[in-house]
């Protein structure tokens, strides 16, 4: 019988001692994959729509179009980047997943009219073949920097940090670098990977202008440039981004997902998704370019309501990775005794960094690699892509939006104060006004009594 008297301490809960005394084991902070695991962050689950009804005339969905589609750079370069759905799949290097899931996301998003992106490690052959449209990383690290991969990309993204762990560079453990990772990274051969957080060819938002008009040269004038930041001084940055000259800015919030970070970074750097997206947003439309420079948003976003509310929120396009590796079947049901080995389970894993992914995701592994076909997966994140893409306009429509970028803040209330204070978007309640109808009862002897004005 469990001893009653026995009590557990809130501030020295179990978890913070294990950490401890592994950090005594290790003599170094934890690594791990995915993304923060606080249950505390604001997010687009404390928002909800608020539809068509008599003050506003709602869509038929079998009868009238959504129109779903999203051109970036359009009047800037010569070949701006058109997306068919408001969806773009993130940067997620070669080396931390390999050619079999980069080929995978790659015909999906081919068949969704979408594009992918290269993340830290260059241009994988494969990757380019099976995608029709691809974002080019450069990233401090310069990894597989290719001037011929630049020009043969469909828009090209200076990294400057990321959600998961901004401020800080990428981390790839020695166990992932293969051969052919080794050779494209020009890095040892199974040797632990490092790479630096700031470029080093400039120090701040003047020289990136330089930057950016360099980049402008290299591809001739015709993609479009997009600077990432991992959301931290939002406000701030978007406008030093947009003064650079950028085309589309990306906003990578804190559930921004990796394949390894400090683990207390995690947890505790940058601002939330939901938060980030209004400060950006916010900040272009201070400056008056909320029109001409596209504001893309990551982080955490898993359906088509997170998505339809960040566009609501200020948002033109959603970035997903974690999503899409869920979708081609990281964490699922499978091989669950090679999960035990890793000392976890489906639904909790978060060992992308050991690069013994039971589900041949994130691993160069060949044995572990074979378990992810190419062409079934593809069909897997195709499925997930369109429901997105079904359920934002599900929403667009309900809400009297015949366009799913026209969705906007009158769109949302919040279900929490805390919500509400982050967005400016209306508690739930309160109508348009902060006075409830009984603001003008007073109490008279015991009876509610209504005092016209």
């Amino acid at each position: 019988m469990e001893n009653s008297t026995i009590r557990k301490s809130k501030v020295w809960s179990p978890e913070k001692i294990d950490e401890i005394q592994e950090k005594a084991e290790l003599g170094r902070y934890r690594i791990r994959g995915q993304a923060t695991k606080r249950q505390d962050l604001p997010s687009f689950d404390d928002l909800v729509f608020t539809p068509a009804g008599l003050s506003r005339v709602a869509l038929e969905g079998y009868r009238e179009k959504c129109d779903t589609r999203v051109v970036i750079g359009e009047g800037r370069v010569k070949r701006p980047l058109v997306l068919e759905t408001p969806i773009m799949v993130a940067g997620m290097s070669f080396g931390a997943i390999n050619s079999n899931a980069k080929k995978a996301l790659g015909i999906a998003a081919t068949r969704c009219g979408i594009s992918t992106c290269t993340g830290d490690g260059g241009m994988h052959p494969v990757e380019r073949e099976a995608s029709e449209k691809l974002v080019y990383q450069l990233l401090p690290s310069r990894y597989g920097l290719n001037p011929y991969d630049l020009k043969r990309a469909d828009a090209v993204e200076i990294v400057v940090s990321q959600g998961a762990k901004p401020g800080t560079g990428g981390t790839l453990l020695g166990q992932k670098v293969s051969e052919e990772v080794a050779n494209m990274r020009d890095l040892p051969l199974g040797v632990d990977q490092r790479s630096p957080c700031r470029h080093p060819d400039w120090m701040g938002p003047d020289d990136l202008g330089v930057k950016i008009d360099q980049i402008r040269i290299a591809t001739n004038y015709e993609v479009p440039i997009f600077i990432k930041i991992g959301a931290g001084r939002v406000y701030d940055d978007t406008k030093l981004a947009a003064k650079a000259g950028a085309d589309a800015i990306v906003i990578d919030g804190m559930e921004g997902g990796t394949a390894a970070s400090p683990e207390i970074q995690l947890d505790h750097t940058g601002i939330p998704t939901i938060a980030a997206v209004v400060e950006a947003a916010e900040a272009l439309h201070e400056i008056g370019m909320k029109d001409e420079i596209k504001l893309i948003i990551g982080g955490g976003i898993s359906n088509g309501a997170d998505a339809a509310k960040a566009i609501a929120l200020g948002a033109d396009v959603v970035y997903i990775g974690t999503a899409m590796l869920v979708a081609l079947n990281c964490n699922k049901s499978i091989y669950v005794e090679d999960y035990k080995a890793l000392g976890t389970e489906p639904s909790a894993c978060h060992h992308c960094h050991t690069g013994k992914c039971p589900v041949g995701i994130a691993t160069q592994d060949p044995a572990l690699m074979a378990r992810l076909d190419p062409d079934e997966a593809a069909d897997r994140v195709e499925n997930y892509m369109n429901s997105l893409t079904m359920e934002m306009q599900i929403f667009a429509r309900s809400c009297g939006k015949s366009r799913v970028v026209d969705l906007d803040p009158t769109d949302l209330r919040s279900l929490t104060w805390n919500t509400s204070m982050i967005t400016g978007v209306p508690i739930v309640g309160m109508g348009t006004t902060r006075n409830p109808y009984w603001a003008d009862y007073h109490h008279a002897t015991g009876q509610h009594e209504f005092v016209a004005k």
